[in-house]
């Protein structure tokens, strides 16, 4: 809810109510990502420029120190060849007294550079902070964004889901699976009976076969004792254990 807070500088409530309000919440929180990210950018961007600024405020102070010394210097040395006749004293002291005047002027600028330099400097350390802390934030808008995308979606998907299942209508469903049921029992009932009956069909066929078949059995071996009594190996056929009981009766003379 931070986010929201900060994106249209209201009260905790009142956030509360522009979110039920919003058409979609997470399309103008990305917006308002966006906007901080702009933000985060133009402040970079001034970051950069202040760091510029202090960099040649820092620079001026130095060129500035190092000109002071540098006419402190000279002034020495003019004194010093007035001293060792070398340049005439009252020229001596003219360059001298010039040489102290441009110094102090040098002194001046170089602290006023100094302190530029120090202000910058603060301000370029506060504006980092700033920047770090704004980086942060957007980060962890981000991570929340995507935790609410997602929290989103399955809420939606939820929601689908449980709409479809207030939907369906049990006692139909129900109603319906009874009937498939009684079909199938009919259905199997039918394929069983047609089962039936093409057993029984198939029974009396290989009854008739073999009757047919026994028939032409005994048919068969009485027409082969006839054939064997006409060739006389009626008496080579191996007696049975009931012949061998009673032999033949004896002829009459």
């Amino acid at each position: 809810m931070s986010i929201f807070k900060r994106l249209f500088s209201m009260g905790k409530a009142e956030a509360h109510s522009a979110i039920d309000k919003l058409e979609d919440p997470i399309k103008m929180t990305e917006q308002g990502i966006r906007d901080l990210k702009g933000n985060l950018n133009e402040s970079l961007q001034g970051l950069a420029e202040l760091k510029a600024l202090a960099i040649r405020a820092k620079r001026d102070h130095q060129q500035f120190l190092s000109q002071s010394k540098n006419y402190e210097q000279k002034a020495v040395l003019l004194l010093q060849k007035a001293q060792t006749g070398e340049l005439d004293p009252a020229e001596a002291d003219r360059l001298a007294s010039e040489m102290l005047r441009k110094k102090e002027e040098a002194q001046q600028q170089a602290d006023r550079t100094g302190k530029e330099m120090v202000t910058h400097e603060q301000h370029v350390s506060k504006m980092n902070q700033n920047i770090q802390t704004l980086k942060s934030k957007v980060s962890s808008y981000e991570n929340e964004l995507r935790t609410l995308k997602a929290r989103s979606k399955v809420s939606s998907a939820t929601k689908k889901i449980n709409k479809q299942m207030s939907q369906i209508d049990s006692s139909g469903t129900v109603s319906m699976l009874e009937r498939m049921k009684e079909k199938v029992s009919q259905e199997e009932a039918l394929a069983e009976s047609y089962g039936e009956i093409a057993s029984m069909n198939t029974s009396v066929d290989d009854d008739v076969e073999k009757a047919l078949g026994a028939g032409s059995t005994a048919s068969s071996s009485a027409s082969l004792l006839e054939l064997k009594a006409k060739l006389g190996l009626a008496q080579n056929a191996s007696p049975s254990t009931d012949d061998t009981s009673t032999p033949p009766p004896t002829p009459e003379s």
